[in-house]
């Protein structure tokens, strides 16, 4: 499944989901993102709905090297 942006790239050394979040956020408000799309992904990530790891990927292109 491709990322709702996949020309977002974020490469992290961590797999710590508050660092994910923290990377996909920054990288979204680079990317101009509009605030109401930024503030609906954290909302997502931080819910218990899914792993943050997979909510991340589903919305940039995200590589962890851990």
């Amino acid at each position: 499944m491709r990322p709702r942006y996949p020309q977002i790239h974020v490469r992290l050394r961590t797999d710590h989901p508050l660092a994910m979040v923290s990377a996909v956020r920054h990288a979204l408000r680079r990317s101009g993102v509009a605030r109401r799309e930024i503030r609906r992904f954290c909302e997502q990530a931080l819910s218990r709905d899914g792993t943050v790891r997979e909510i991340c990927e589903a919305w940039a292109d995200l590589k962890v090297r851990a």
